[in-house]
């Protein structure tokens, strides 16, 4: 059987495979038996699956971007109802135009539908303020196409082309369907802060080469790229054909949703939150990137294909610190 460039959604048993892939999260770890091996995800455009080296060795791993792109041989290997890769050779790769094309996901979604229904959200803001504020980032085109197009992450939730649109939209649909249950939450100031609450990602990734950190990101960071541009946005409103002053008080609190939307230090929030509506975009963020995480690394879609591999766990998710039940219950076993 000789070796392909094959699709990680399409991969079966004990397949030889080799080219270009996109490697994430690349970490040196060591056997029990103190050996060094490299664990990482291999991904392209359909999906992503782990990937294991067993004879690696510290200088090999130094030559290998944590996340970029690799050149691979190597072998797939069911392993605890996932399909696994056993590298054998890899390399740093720069991939051309056309492999970037096979290697980056996208959102299965339409970007412009999914646009017109945030502007949509927006418009239902009532408050003056608010409102004056909520132009000013959408008249600003350039924001607007990079909004469009970002993931939400390099490697976890909404790590896709369009990403950040799509999880701004999920966010600010739950709180749509939620907030009335909640009557006493502002609802011009929950719609708004999401909308806002992660465009500093705009400039903290980068895209048109893989996911990475942008310098921008690696210096600033979206947190406080996004209080910036707020405060930017706000002295944009004074402008005279516009004349509003945004109330300090009411800047502060969208300054506090940026600040505290990771909800915990350690989590990367630069303040707990403290307002009701704070924590409730922290809850509608949380719930929205655990769920993508979740429903992505479950892979339900995959469990009826003809080289299902039985199993019904997947390995740990770190970031959701268990492993994940596959099957859908409701759906008949499989023989």
């Amino acid at each position: 059987m000789s070796a392909t460039r094959v699709l990680i959604n399409d991969l079966r048993p004990a397949e030889l495979i080799e080219g270009v892939y996109a490697i994430q999260n690349c970490q040196l770890g060591q056997t029990k038996n103190g050996k060094p091996f490299i664990k990482c995800l291999i991904a392209d455009r359909s999906g992503r699956t782990p990937g294991r080296m067993w004879n690696a060795t510290d200088e090999l791993f130094a030559q290998l971007p944590t996340d970029g792109f690799v050149y691979l041989e190597g072998q797939t290997q069911p392993y605890q109802g996932e399909m696994q890769i056993i590298i054998q050779r890899i390399r740093a790769h720069e991939p051309t135009s056309s492999e970037l094309r096979e290697l980056l996901p996208s959102t299965t979604r339409d970007i412009d539908e999914m646009f017109a229904e945030v502007v949509r959200l927006l418009g239902t803001i009532t408050d003056p303020n608010i409102g004056a504020l909520r132009d000013r980032y959408l008249e600003d085109g350039d924001l607007m196409d990079r909004f469009c197009n970002a993931p939400a992450a390099t490697t976890l939730h909404h790590a896709y082309l369009g990403g950040l649109l799509e999880h701004t939209l999920s966010v600010m649909k739950l709180a749509d369907a939620a907030l009335p249950n909640y009557p006493e939450l502002n609802r011009d100031v929950v719609i708004f802060g999401l909308f806002i609450h992660d465009l500093g990602k705009c400039s903290e990734l980068q895209w048109d080469s893989g996911f990475s950190y942008s310098e921008d990101g690696q210096l600033v960071g979206h947190i406080a790229r996004g209080v910036v541009w707020l405060n930017d946005k706000a002295r944009a409103c004074q402008d005279p054909e516009i004349g509003v002053t945004i109330p300090q008080r009411l800047l502060a609190v969208f300054e506090h949703i940026i600040l505290s939307h990771h909800g915990q230090p350690e989590y990367g929030a630069l303040k707990i939150p403290a307002t009701p509506e704070a924590i409730a975009i922290s809850l509608f963020d949380n719930a929205d990137a655990k769920l993508n995480l979740a429903i992505t690394s479950a892979k339900r879609d995959d469990l009826n294909k003809p080289a299902a591999l039985g199993g019904d766990f997947t390995e740990k998710i770190w970031a959701l610190e268990t492993r994940l039940f596959r099957p859908d219950p409701t759906q008949p076993e499989n023989a």
